[in-house]
């Protein structure tokens, strides 16, 4: 109760802030150069160039991709600052900006520049990697006390625009409780006509503990022995198409040789692991995804539609060992509704067949971003899921605050702050003989929170949920937006 009451005051100081708070919204938008609109609502005004300032290493082009219209195109006068609005959005959705403005600058009655003006974000990140190996912080927090041995380290370096042309090189060198050593390349643009691109990478992981059952209670039970008691290897590789600006579709490849101790696929621990005692397995995964995108901020929307469907394909055959077909696919709506309130509606679902799978491919609810606020502390399994999360929140300020020191990407760090109160439904089915506690039925949770949006679209969330157990409490979520 302490802590309902702890938010409830700290959501009444915020709504009583004084509104005069300086407004630095990456969404908002000033047109300094003035044009004038023919008053013919018909009457259209020519593109006669597009120039672009503020790119240092992004290549031209890259920009260019993302913006709808070109030197030469016409448009209806009145829907003239909707389309700059639009490119301008797109842009920003790169992630390669910190700050995008496109303003139109008239040079006749009947054609106008359009003034491209970026700043771009610092790409490179050779940082020292230190994070638990949890599902989520509040679990490393909460059931193992914030144990620092459960702790991977390393070096995690990452380039996200290697050569200007928003390709990304990730590489992982990280040990600890787990270890991982990984690379991959993103080249989207690898062709002349910026519609073609690339993927490959590969890896090798080990951790000393595995996962090898779901209780009754909806809890993960562990094996360890003190040393390494699993390892995976993959390697993979992906091609991408995006024909239009808002849609991308995927075709990946990918080889994994997973092997676990012989102790886990034993009677006494969960000879279904792999299936049929199985300590070790190599399969291919074959899949295309299809990705939408049109929000204002892709990494904290506000406004706008998301979405993506996947169909893939784990193994040759059909029934049995770790085959399995499934079909995954998401949906979600974000709605202004004016006077800085905003609403949001995600839906998401998937379905495996066969139902009847190894519990290496059980994972449903309480892995990544298939989650219900308020039951972070539960797994799900099943061979079908499906959820809806609704969301209410208002925008309560928005400050900087100068950085002492000059730097080349930002001046300032930005910090915006809204109040939310949510409401998630989901349900996860499986099959009888794997049935636990919160298997095949509704589950339910609700809560409210803060959400603070910093440098680079990073999110803070701190939300007090209350779930369908008569259980509640303070969770923290953090989205890096790099």
């Amino acid at each position: 109760m302490i802590y309902l009451k702890k938010i409830y005051f700290l959501l009444l100081l915020l709504f009583s802030l004084p509104a005069v708070c300086q407004n630095l919204d990456s969404l908002s938008k000033i047109y300094t150069l003035k044009i004038v609109l023919p008053a013919d609502s018909s009457a259209k005004l020519s593109i006669h160039q597009i120039r672009i300032t503020g790119n240092k290493k992004t290549k031209l082009p890259v920009i260019l991709r993302e913006i709808q219209f070109l030197p030469g195109d016409s448009i209806l006068s009145y829907k003239l600052l909707k389309e700059i609005e639009l490119a301008r959005q797109q842009v920003y959705n790169t992630t390669l900006f910190n700050t995008v403005l496109i303003e139109p600058l008239q040079i006749s009655s009947s054609q106008v520049d359009i003034l491209v003006t970026v700043k771009e974000r610092w790409y490179i990140y050779p940082l020292p990697q230190f994070q638990p190996v949890d599902r989520n912080l509040n679990e490393w927090l909460v059931k193992y006390r914030a144990d620092f041995s459960r702790i991977k380290y390393g070096v995690k370096f990452v380039d996200y625009n290697l050569t200007g042309n928003r390709d990304v090189l990730k590489i992982y060198l990280l040990n600890g409780y787990t270890r991982n050593i990984s690379f991959t390349y993103a080249q989207p643009f690898s062709s002349k006509a910026l519609m073609e691109g690339f993927i490959f990478g590969a890896g090798y992981a080990q951790s000393r503990e595995v996962g090898y059952q779901t209780t009754y209670n909806n809890k993960l039970l562990f094996y360890k022995n003190g040393n390494f008691v699993n390892d995976n290897f993959f390697i993979t590789a992906g091609y991408s198409f995006r024909k239009a600006i808002k849609t991308r579709h995927f075709f990946n490849l990918s080889f994994t040789k997973a092997s676990i101790n012989d102790s886990i696929a034993s009677i006494v621990y969960n000879p279904n692991y792999f299936k049929n005692g199985e300590v070790s397995k190599s399969f291919l995964d074959f899949s295309y995804t299809y990705r939408y995108a049109n929000a204002d901020n892709i990494i904290y929307p506000l406004k706008g539609e998301t979405g993506f469907a996947t169909i893939s394909k784990r193994g040759f055959g059909f029934t049995g060992g770790i085959n399995m077909f499934y079909v995954e696919g998401a949906f979600n709506k974000y709605i202004n509704l004016k006077n800085n309130w905003f609403a949001s509606m995600q839906l998401a679902g998937k379905i495996k067949l066969p139902f009847n799978q190894p519990y290496y491919n059980q994972k449903a609810l309480g892995y990544g971003d298939a989650t219900l606020r308020g039951l972070e502390y539960y797994v799900i399994d099943g061979a079908a899921y499906g959820i809806i999360k609704t969301t209410l929140k208002k925008k309560l300020l928005s400050f900087s605050v100068p950085l002492p020191f000059k730097s080349a990407y930002f001046n300032s760090i930005p910090f915006t702050f809204y109040a939310k109160t949510y409401a998630d439904i989901g349900y996860a089915a499986n099959n009888k003989k794997y049935d636990t506690y919160l298997n095949n039925k509704f589950l339910f949770t609700r809560g409210i929170g803060i959400d603070i949006v910093t440098l680079y679209d990073i999110s803070f969330r701190f939300e007090y949920s209350f779930n369908q157990l008569g259980q509640k409490g303070l969770f923290l979520q953090a989205q890096g937006g790099f």
